[in-house]
């Protein structure tokens, strides 16, 4: 038995006004995750001693590198997605441009799928990065606690 994969044709019958407040609404979001990026940077100058440590260097490490390229990426989809925004205008300029209207909207879709996927790889990277310094939270706790007995 064969079986075929079907494509979602979802953005061939959504409005343009739709498509406005989705590119808004995803750049809102992607401006929301580069003020996490800045507040990481923070947090990882703060704790600049704690990740350096032999024991989780390795892992830490990779950490910050990923979330060094997560920064990027979400910096590419904020000027892709301002890029998208501003042709718009196909759509609503009531000339009929067929292909290049029938572009945009698969440049839309290729967008929804883009930042399903960064969305997911955030979440996870995010939980790690929680991780981490809540580790290191919790380590100086413990050695605050041990010098005061």
């Amino acid at each position: 038995m064969k079986t075929t994969q079907t494509q979602s044709n979802y953005t061939e019958w959504i409005s343009a006004e739709q498509m406005h407040q989705d590119s808004k609404e995803w750049l809102s979001e992607l401006l929301f995750i580069k003020d996490e990026h800045l507040f990481y940077e923070d947090l990882i100058k703060t704790f600049t001693m704690q990740l350096i440590e032999p024991e989780h260097f390795v892992d830490n490490k990779e950490i910050i590198d990923t979330l060094n390229r997560s920064q990027k990426q979400n910096n590419l989809l904020i000027e892709a997605i301002k890029v998208h925004e501003n042709d718009l205008q196909i759509l609503l300029d009531g000339i009929n441009q067929t292909e290049q209207e029938k572009a945009y909207r698969k440049s839309h879709k290729g967008l929804i799928l883009e930042l399903i996927e960064f969305e997911k790889f955030y979440k996870i990277l995010k939980k790690q990065v929680f991780d981490i310094f809540s580790a290191i939270k919790k380590e100086d706790k413990l050695n605050h606690l041990l010098e005061q007995r």
